[in-house]
């Protein structure tokens, strides 16, 4: 739990520095053609990464990586550490060149209904395809922190790439480009970026005595580099599941102008509170529930996940409603400026809603996905991504003629969904349960909870609706801000009335945490 809130303080910055860079591209940007090229662009090399290098790689590679430290002691386990590092070199490599050459091709299949955009969707492709090398490195080097339980660096690490984006960004903004020299410079910040992510995290490595010495000999023959290739195989099965989803909703979104920009931007917003809180739980649980595998005790198994279970719903839940209840009044403070006009902050707010049902599923599918690899059961995450693939799918085809680019959000969500619900049935079926107080019960008290929550912000900001009349930053800051105080204050005495263990042990923990 302490790590999991020095992860969540961590990653918190990077999420705040990811919005800020968000709402600088908007007001450089805005929502329309530009947009959505530079967005599609990036999704490209993005979903690679997440396919390959933060997903299955990690997914892999730390539960490797911790039995050898286990077993074999730290000089094998850095050993296998660079065997890694050499072959993402290699193939990291190749699929950035071929991306390059293939930019064209992959961007008519991602993105059919641009048409006007094409040309530079290409362009930005091919700026942006080595992005794809530097995030997979980057992905070894947090591997290896994690495995190791140093979790600052790599938590602190995407906001590195935040901070060079913003930098190139604000030189950008202040040079008054117009909108397609603003992307195309835009492509290059994130190389840097990139960079940045890479770089901020090799000291630390440094420090735990791994020596970055690339090498390939032997590679094949070690069962180390045979065991991460194997979970690898398994896990991008499952990502691709994943990552089909994102291609789906993309080829839907581009036949409406805008619409990939405003799912783009209601996606990083509900990535915040997933990315804060999910992301953070998940990888110290995933580092804990690979070291008591590697010792034998499943008991210390189920009582971490049914630990980390409860403080998602604790935590998730509540930023879900926030966000239905203030989504608008929060994309107006976020991002109506400059480029990004009134009529964008309604259509972005309506895919907000959509996405944020999904975000309690979300995050407990990021805490019992890495711990079926841990446990060796790869089949059942890869099943629980191809029945979210397959729902996602369907539901697209059945609320886009409605419902457009918001029947995109709403498939995604109950995608989401329907993966957990398979997960957390093959987890009661093969592991007996969660361990601890009942998971389920704790639920019920969260959504009442938050009920107390929805009504506080929702009368709040009815109220200063009628008070405020006038219009600009300070409005804004009210319309979101008090509300949300508002909601939090009554979130957190419900929570207390009823008694949730997670409220108590924030409590002990935040003063250790400033007296730190």
């Amino acid at each position: 739990m302490g790590r999991a809130l020095s992860i969540s303080v961590a990653t918190m910055l990077s999420r705040v520095l990811g919005l800020t860079r968000d709402q600088l591209f908007a007001a450089l940007v805005g929502a329309n053609a530009y947009s959505d090229a530079y967005l599609a662009a990036f999704r490209i090399p993005n979903l690679l990464r997440d396919l390959f290098a933060e997903g299955a790689l990690s997914a892999a590679f730390v539960p490797t990586f911790v039995h050898y430290r286990c077993h074999r002691g730290s000089e094998e386990a850095f050993r296998l550490g660079n065997l890694v590092v050499g072959i993402i070199l290699v193939s990291a490599g190749a699929l950035a060149f071929l991306g390059i050459l293939c930019a064209g091709p992959l961007v008519a299949a991602i993105a059919p209904g641009f048409v006007d955009q094409r040309a530079l969707t290409v362009l930005l492709t091919r700026i942006m395809m080595p992005f794809l090398l530097l995030v997979s490195l980057a992905a070894a080097a947090m591997g290896m922190l994690n495995a190791q339980s140093r979790f600052a660096a790599p938590a602190l690490a995407p906001a590195l790439f935040n901070v060079g984006s913003i930098a190139v960004g604000i030189a950008l903004y202040r040079s008054g480009l117009e909108q397609k020299g603003a992307v195309i410079g835009w492509s290059l910040g994130t190389l840097f970026g990139g960079l940045l992510q890479l770089l901020a995290q090799l000291p630390s490595l440094r420090a735990t005595g791994f020596r970055l010495r690339p090498r390939l000999h032997g590679a094949l023959k070690e069962p180390g580099v045979r065991r991460i290739g194997e979970l690898m195989g398994a896990a991008v099965i499952g990502l691709c599941a994943t990552q089909v989803n994102n291609v789906v909703n993309t080829i839907f979104a581009s036949h409406q102008r805008g619409a990939v920009s405003f799912l783009n931007y209601a996606f990083r917003l509900v990535q915040f509170p997933l990315g804060v809180f999910g992301v953070a739980i998940a990888t110290v649980a995933g580092a804990g529930v690979a070291a008591k595998v590697a010792e034998g005790d499943m008991a210390a198994v189920r009582e971490t996940m049914g630990s980390a279970m409860r403080l998602v719903a604790f935590l998730s839940v509540p930023s879900a409603v926030g966000l239905i209840v203030l989504g608008r009044s929060i994309v107006a403070l976020i991002y109506e400026h400059g480029r990004f006009g009134e009529a964008d902050t309604a259509a972005t707010a309506q895919a907000l809603l959509f996405y944020a049902l999904g975000l309690y599923s979300s995050s407990a599918v990021k805490i019992f996905a890495p711990a079926f690899y841990a446990l060796g059961m790869a089949r059942v995450p890869v099943l629980g991504s191809c029945l979210g693939m397959a729902a996602n799918l369907a539901l697209n085809l059945f609320f886009y003629p409605s419902l457009g680019y918001r029947g995109v959000a709403l498939g995604a969500s109950l995608g989401a969904t329907a993966n957990f619900a398979l997960l957390a049935i093959a987890w009661q079926r093969y592991c007996g349960g969660l361990g601890g107080a009942s998971a389920r019960g704790q639920l019920v008290r969260v959504l009442c909870a938050s009920a107390m929550l929805a009504l506080a912000a929702f009368a709040t900001s009815r109220a200063l609706a009628s008070l405020l009349p006038w219009r600009g930053i300070s409005r804004q800051l009210c319309l979101a801000l008090v509300p949300l105080a508002a909601g939090a204050t009554g979130y957190l005495a419900a929570a207390r009335a009823l008694g949730m263990a997670e409220l108590k042990e924030l409590g002990r923990i935040l003063p250790r945490r400033a007296a730190a």
